[in-house]
Parts: structure tokens; C-alpha cells; sequence
């Protein structure tokens, strides 16, 4: 049977990046940051990806990374969710390489793995596994066509463009232009990514690499709603337990027992089907059926967890200075990422042949 408790590495490493997300990832300041030009922390990135090696951690020791698995990685977005951490994770560390493993380019894989090189993978954000993606043009050995809702787009140095011709290729960043989208979730930046005869390096076959890199992508991003969702429960909790109203903390009021008691239920089943997803990309077992489980139950139960914070806050939980609104936003943003629950219960219908009358 399946051990799906964390083991004592993965909880030696949740302790470390969670020590340095309190230290450089307070709530004001990703607040601040969000209303900037500059949304991402790079310095927190470089922490992250370069001095603690979490850049690396999907790719092999031989290449340079640190040759962990999947439940190491969603440990680490378990943190970062909590923290609503402004960081192209996510995207680079995951989605670009498990592309790039799927494709098998080591050079790539190497400059990844060190944190230095930032890629992204050019399909957009709200593409599930299974859906088909938008592609660039391939004229005359060029890259040409707008792809939108590229998430971290802005700050990527190498993006993984999808062309016509069944190709992935890598392209530099600067050789297109990226125009920023209005995003509901500031803290991770959509633009639109208009190449115009932009070159770039076909590293393989496009549908096998996307496809392995969107099922990932949906399976870690559980682990992410599981650190949001966890958040808001924890931070309402002890809210509810200094508050005071008729003299009396609010917490102790039955009727907001039963709902923090429903959400601690709906959260601790959440953290079974993310771990579950996790575990079945690490060993490959049953792998689609537990990714798409998880996030047709994930997704719901952040976004509820949220609003249940920000209205169990009351009035506080209404403004700007409190993070709940930062929590809320990106429960919002990941329900569509990658899919949304009702693409995945489509999915699964269809996998365990139950499907509609």
C-alpha cells in the first residue's frame, strides 16, 4: 500500500523553504509587489532556485539538478501556495521541465537546473491535459502567431514554443515580444507572446513533451491549492480564537465550529488526493485517473477555503493590508489553471468509462 505521509526529508525541506519564505516572503511585501511593474520576486527566485537547489529538483543529478521526485517538488509548492509566493516555480521548475524531459534536451536541462535560466512552456495558462493547444506557425525555418495567457512569459529567458509542424522549439525571450494581459492573480502575470519570424532550436516532438509537462503541471498544482487552502483555514482559526464579541471569542460560536470543522474535513481530504497525485507521477501508477481526481476536488476547496476566510475575517478580511484577498485571487487563478474541475470530471468519466447518458 501507498505511504502517502510526508517522510523526513520532505518534512526537513518543507522547514527549510518555509523558514525562508517568512524571512523574504511577508504578506506586505508581496502585496507591494503585486501593485508594481515588477511582480516577480527574482531575489526570493534566486534563493530558491540557485542557494537551496529547488530549480533542479526534477532533473537528473547527471544534469545537474538534484535527481528528487514529485512529492519533494509538491512539498515545495505546498509552500509557496501558503505564501502566495511570487516566483516562476510553477512554471520553470515543472512545467518548462518536464517539457524538456520529455523531449530530452540536456543542454536546456542543465541551464534550468541551475536557477539561472528561467524557461516557460508557450501554451497558456487555462489549458488542461488532453486540450488542444494553440500553435506558432513554422515559415521558412521562422516562428510566427500570438500565443496568449503564457503565465511568467515575463520574466522567462527561454520559452518552449509548440509549431505546426509537430515541433517544440526553444526561443529566445527577447526575440519576441510579450505584451502583459490583465490578470486576476497578480503575483502570477499572464501576457500574450507575438512572434514575428522569431528562430529558435527544435528540441522534439511538440504533443508527447506538452502532454507530459500539462499532466504534471495539473498534478503539482494540487499541492498548491492544499498550501492555500491550509493557509486560510489556519489563519481563520486563530483569528476566530482572539477575536472577541459579546465578550467571548467568536471561534467559540457553534455555527462557525460547524463550518471550520466542514473545512477542516474538505482540506485534510485535499491533502489525501494531492499527495496521491504526487505519488502516482513520482511511481507512474494509475497516474491520469489520481491527477485528474485531485484537481476536480482541489480547485473547489481552495477557492471555498478562501472565501470562508475572507468572510470569516469580517470587516479586516475586506482590505487591501490583510492577505486574504492575495489567497483568494490565486484560489481563483489555479480553479482555472491547467484545466478546471469540470475538464477534469470530464476526463475522468471518460478514463473509468462512466460516461453520460
Amino acid at each position: 500500500m501507498t505511504d502517502l505521509l510526508y517522510s523526513q526529508e520532505e518534512d526537513a525541506l518543507r522547514a527549510a523553504v518555509r523558514d525562508l519564505l517568512t524571512d523574504h516572503c511577508t504578506a506586505a511585501d508581496v502585496a507591494a509587489r503585486a501593485e508594481s511593474a515588477a511582480p516577480h520576486d527574482l531575489d526570493l527566485w534566486k534563493s530558491l532556485a540557485q542557494s537551496m537547489g529547488l530549480a533542479g529538483l526534477l532533473i537528473p543529478e547527471a544534469l545537474g539538478g538534484q535527481g528528487a521526485g514529485h512529492r519533494e517538488a509538491a512539498v515545495v509548492l505546498e509552500e509557496l501556495g501558503r505564501a502566495v509566493a511570487p516566483v516562476p516555480y510553477l512554471t520553470s521548475a515543472v512545467v518548462a521541465t518536464e517539457a524538456l524531459l520529455g523531449c530530452g534536451d540536456e543542454e536546456l536541462l542543465g541551464r534550468l537546473a541551475t536557477g539561472r535560466t528561467i524557461g516557460v512552456l508557450a501554451v497558456g495558462l487555462h489549458l488542461g491535459p488532453g486540450t488542444p493547444v494553440p500553435v506558432a506557425r513554422l515559415e521558412d525555418g521562422t516562428l510566427h502567431g500570438e500565443l496568449t495567457a503564457i503565465a511568467d512569459a515575463a520574466v522567462a529567458d527561454v520559452l518552449l514554443v509548440p509549431a505546426d509542424d509537430g515541433g517544440l522549439y526553444a526561443v529566445a525571450a527577447e526575440a519576441v515580444t510579450r505584451t502583459p494581459q490583465v490578470s486576476l492573480d497578480l503575483t502570477r502575470p499572464l501576457a500574450t507572446v507575438t512572434l514575428d519570424g522569431a528562430s529558435g532550436r527544435r528540441l522534439g516532438d511538440a504533443e508527447p513533451a506538452v502532454r507530459r509537462a500539462l499532466r504534471v503541471a495539473a498534478g503539482l498544482l494540487a499541492s498548491e491549492q492544499l498550501g492555500l487552502a491550509d493557509w486560510a483555514l489556519t489563519e481563520t482559526v486563530r483569528y476566530l480564537k482572539e477575536r472577541k464579541q459579546f465578550n467571548r471569542p467568536v471561534g467559540g460560536f457553534q455555527a462557525l465550529k460547524h463550518r471550520l470543522a466542514q473545512l477542516w474535513l474538505e482540506v485534510v481530504n485535499l491533502r489525501a488526493a494531492a499527495r496521491a497525485a504526487a505519488d502516482a507521477l513520482a511511481t507512474g501508477a494509475d497516474t491520469d485517473i489520481t491527477v485528474a481526481v485531485a484537481q476536480a476536488y482541489a480547485a473547489p476547496v481552495a477557492v471555498r477555503a478562501a472565501e470562508e476566510a475572507l468572510q470569516l475575517h469580517g470587516g479586516i478580511g475586506m482590505t487591501w493590508e490583510h492577505p486574504v484577498h492575495l489567497c483568494l485571487k490565486r484560489a481563483k487563478a489555479d480553479s482555472l489553471a491547467y484545466g478546471t474541475a469540470g475538464h477534469h470530471r470530464e476526463a475522468l468519466a471518460e478514463l473509468v468509462d462512466l460516461r453520460a447518458p
